[in-house]
């Protein structure tokens, strides 16, 4: 099997050298006992750089917020280290600049090197921490090895150089991961894969087959600090399944990319190659558009019939053409209602047949500046008439990096600051909006009005979405 090896100068052996560390970010105790499957979720970013790092012989240590139930306990982890490394989202913000501060508390000589996606749609922000003395803006495939290892050649803010193509790039050693921090935990958990989240059987493979979305929605931040980048070719992907099955024993898969569902030259090379040459015809979760769905028809149905694709993402968003503008989705109602019929025609048949029906992960999103009620009303109508869906519903969060969050940040509407960035579900986000009507409609108390003009068996279907408010 090709393992690729990133062609940097070869540095110093770092026997007797310095300590660095790497310190995977987020909420405190997700790895000892985490609300949802989802605390659970490897960095990618963090696997790809570390492996490059230790492939180059540039060794690091690995410790995780996650796996600290306590600022004091993370304290005691930081002690002794020359470097820190981070790779800092939005979200991860506030934890990433508290770490930083405690590790310069307990080594005062030490170096904070940073980057990810908040150096890039937030450097103000970013620079405003003075204990974050190196800040990558961009990605970092290409100057790694160099910043780490000769930190004091380069500015405090280093223009990242990213892969021209995922071909380039290793696969990831899932060892330098971070483990699970307790015994009931590291049960189910499968590492170095990934527990399982109602996707798919465990244990799972997360996996990145593209690395941007070329569409624009105001909502998103993706093209503010991901450039284009060619796809990873479907013969390394299903090499590095094949051996992940060899070596851990896969059970299902999770697609990563923000959008799988485009270059149908490589989709149909996926539905001609996958079934054939993989270990196994493995379910798995992978994101669409519903445009896209009704552009391509019979490549969406080819894929779920032939290539196991079980869990369909899509983006809804809104059931509202008004709202879908003001995203700028460049989706319409007609689009999702489409792809919604399509998938249940599909799903009917495969259960005619005795086979499993695939299922929406559907992504909602509620409580959008500009949106009416009767709006939310038509979002809350299309997701009943939905018959097999795993809801994710969100408020909407004013990420910068975002052209709507830039344009809420401005006008002083935002109730997210470098304090508090957070993916809370219940948490209210932006200035002006009603969050107690949405509570109330996620608890079913307008079931009337969104009955309205629905099929009897869609009316039937429960009104209260609550559990499903996710994280935005």
């Amino acid at each position: 099997m090709f393992r690729f090896v990133w062609p940097k100068r070869t540095p110093p052996s770092d026997q007797g050298g310095s300590q660095r560390l790497w310190l995977d970010l987020g909420d405190l105790g997700d790895l000892v006992n985490p609300a949802g499957p989802h605390e659970q979720w490897q960095d990618h970013g963090l696997g790809l750089l570390r492996t490059i790092l230790h492939q180059n012989g540039v060794m690091t240590d690995i410790v995780s917020t996650r796996a600290c139930t306590s600022w004091d306990q993370l304290q005691r982890k930081l002690h002794g280290y020359d470097m820190l490394i981070m790779n800092v989202r939005s979200y991860t913000f506030p934890v990433a600049y508290r770490a930083a501060k405690i590790f310069k508390q307990v080594n005062p000589h030490g170096l904070v090197l940073t980057g990810g996606m908040h150096a890039a749609v937030a450097l103000d922000e970013m620079l405003a921490v003075e204990e974050f003395d190196k800040i990558c803006q961009g990605p970092g495939e290409e100057v790694i090895v160099d910043l780490v290892t000769h930190p004091q050649d380069f500015p405090r803010v280093v223009p990242g150089r990213g892969a021209r193509t995922m071909a380039e790039w290793p696969m990831i050693d899932r060892t330098l991961w971070p483990k699970p921090a307790s015994r009931k935990l590291a049960r189910r958990f499968h590492w170095p894969l990934e527990p399982e989240c109602g996707w798919g059987p465990a244990p799972v493979a997360t996996i990145l087959t593209s690395r941007v979305c070329p569409w624009q929605c105001v909502f998103c931040n993706e093209n503010s600090y991901i450039p284009n980048m060619g796809r990873r070719p479907v013969d390394m992907v299903i090499d590095e399944l094949n051996y992940l099955d060899r070596k851990y024993g896969v059970g299902s898969v999770v697609i990563h990319d923000s959008m799988f569902f485009q270059n149908p030259s490589w989709l149909e090379e996926w539905i001609e190659k996958y079934p054939r040459k993989a270990n196994k015809l493995w379910p798995y979760w992978a994101a669409a558009r519903a445009d896209t769905v009704r552009q391509w028809p019979h490549l969406f149905e080819a894929l779920i019939r032939e290539t196991n694709w079980m869990t369909i993402s899509i983006g809804f968003e809104s059931g509202s053409d008004r709202v879908l503008k003001i995203l700028n989705k460049e989706c319409t109602e007609e689009d999702n209602y489409f792809t919604i019929d399509l998938l249940h025609r599909i799903a009917d048949d495969l259960e005619r047949q005795g086979k499993p029906a695939p299922i929406f992960w559907s992504n909602i999103m509620l409580a959008i500046p500009g949106e009416t009620r009767e709006d939310a009303f038509k979002t809350m109508r299309m997701l009943k008439y939905m018959r097999r869906v795993m809801p994710s519903i969100a408020f909407y969060a004013p990420y910068p990096g975002s052209a709507l969050g830039y344009q809420l940040i401005a006008e002083g509407k935002s109730l997210m600051t470098k304090e508090n960035y957070h993916r809370f579900p219940d948490d209210e986000k932006v200035k002006g909006i009603d969050y107690q009507f949405y509570r109330e409609l996620l608890s079913g108390k307008y079931d009337d009005e969104i009955n309205k003009g629905l099929p009897e068996l869609a009316r039937r279907r429960s009104s209260y979405f609550m559990d499903a408010l996710s994280k935005a």
